[in-house]
C-alpha cells in the first residue's frame, strides 16, 4: 500500500512542483452535476474527489486514525485540499495548453516503468496486484502521472529564462565566506580525568614528561570513552572544542606535554602531535558553479512561487455548490 502510496499524487502529500492551495470563484448553479468544479475547458469531476478521498479514508485506516465525519472541520480541511489540489491540477493543464506544452504516452511510460522499478524492483506482477488490491486502475495511474510530467513542463517552461550571473555568484560568496572556510585543524591526544581528580591529572603529566606511553596511561585512565580506545587520540577544529581546552590545544608546542587543563567536564593533560594546519577558504573558483546552481534553484522556485501566487488569485473557476475551499483569513483581508 505504501509503494502504490508514493506513485499516485495524493492532496495530502502531494510533492507537486508548485505549492499552494488554488482559490479564486464562487459556487455555481452551471457546473454539472457530476463534477466539483470547471476551469476553462477543464472539469474535475465527482469521480476525481471521490477517488482521492477514498485514498485518504485508506490512509487513515491504515495509520489507525479514526476518518473525520462530514460536517467536522477536519474533514472540510480535508475536503479543502483535495478540491485545491484537483483544482490546481486542471489549472496547470489549462496553462499547459496555452503553452502548446504536451505529455504523450512513451513519457508516461517510461515514467511509470521508472516507478515501477523503483517501488516494485521491476516487478510488474506485483504492482498490478497493489493496484487491484487498492481499487486503483492503471488508467488513474497513468492520470496522476501526467499530470505530474505537466506540472514538470511547466515549471521548465515559465522558469526557463532565469539566469545567474557571475556577479550574482561572487556577490553570494563574497557574503558568505565562512560557508566556504576550512577552520585550522590539530592532531592531538589527550587523557580526561574526572573534576575531584587533579591530583591524578598532575601525576599522569609528570609521568608523560619522564617518558610513559601515553596510548597506555588513556587507555587506562581516561574518562572520554570518544578517544579512549585510540590511546586519547582526535583531530580537532579550532573552535569545535570547549574554550580552555582549545585554547591549550592550538598553542602548546609539537610534541610537549600541557599542564592539566580544567574544562567542565574535569582535567585533560594534552600532548600536541602536529604542527597547527591553518585554516584555508576555499576559492570562489572552485564553488563558483556550486553556488549557481543553488542560486538558480532558489530563483527558479521563486518564479514559479509567483506564477503560482498568479494562479490563485484567477477568478476562472466555478465551484459545485458547497465544494469551494473557504478563504483563510490573510486572503479576506486582502480581498477588502
Amino acid at each position: 500500500m505504501r509503494h502504490l502510496r508514493r506513485i499516485l499524487i495524493l492532496p495530502v502529500a502531494a510533492a507537486v512542483l508548485f505549492v499552494g492551495a488554488a482559490c479564486g470563484g464562487d459556487d455555481d448553479g452551471d457546473v454539472p452535476s457530476n463534477a466539483v468544479a470547471v476551469i476553462g475547458d477543464q472539469t474535475v469531476t465527482k469521480a476525481d474527489f471521490d477517488r482521492l478521498l477514498n485514498q485518504a479514508r485508506s490512509s487513515y485506516k491504515e495509520s489507525k486514525r479514526k476518518f473525520p465525519q462530514p460536517g467536522t472541520e477536519e474533514y472540510v480541511q480535508l475536503r479543502d485540499q483535495i478540491v485545491s489540489y484537483l483544482v490546481q491540477r486542471a489549472q496547470f493543464a489549462e496553462e499547459a495548453e496555452k503553452r502548446d506544452i504536451e505529455v504523450g504516452d512513451q513519457q508516461v511510460d517510461k515514467r511509470l516503468d521508472q516507478l515501477v522499478q523503483q517501488f516494485f524492483d521491476g516487478n510488474k506482477k506485483r504492482y498490478e496486484k497493489q493496484l487491484k488490491d487498492n481499487g486503483v486502475t492503471e488508467d488513474q495511474v497513468r492520470s496522476d502521472i501526467e499530470a505530474q510530467l505537466i506540472q514538470e513542463k511547466l515549471f521548465e517552461d515559465v522558469t526557463k529564462d532565469v539566469k545567474v550571473s557571475d556577479a550574482e555568484a561572487r556577490k553570494y560568496y563574497g557574503e558568505n565566506t565562512e560557508q566556504y572556510q576550512t577552520p585550522a585543524q590539530r592532531d592531538i591526544r589527550h587523557i580526561l580525568v574526572k573534576k575531584n581528580q587533579q591530583a591524578l591529572a598532575t601525576n599522569l603529566a609528570a609521568q608523560l614528561r619522564s617518558g610513559a606511553s601515553f596510548p597506555n596511561l588513556a587507555r587506562k585512565h581516561s574518562q572520554d570513552p570518544g578517544s579512549k580506545k585510540q590511546g586519547g587520540r582526535l583531530e580537532i577544529s579550532k573552535g569545535q572544542t570547549v574554550a580552555p581546552f582549545d585554547k591549550v590545544a592550538f598553542s602548546i608546542a609539537r610534541n610537549k606535554i600541557s599542564d592539566p587543563v580544567k574544562t567542565q567536564f574535569g582535567w585533560h593533560v594534552i600532548e600536541a602531535l602536529s604542527a597547527v594546519k591553518p585554516a584555508k577558504t576555499t576559492p570562489f573558483k572552485q564553488v563558483k558553479e556550486a553556488i549557481r546552481q543553488q542560486l538558480l534553484q532558489t530563483k527558479k522556485n521563486e518564479k514559479s512561487s509567483s506564477y503560482v501566487e498568479d494562479l490563485k488569485k484567477s477568478d476562472d473557476v466555478s465551484y459545485q455548490v458547497g465544494f469551494a475551499p473557504r478563504k483563510t483569513a490573510t486572503e479576506t483581508t486582502s480581498d477588502q
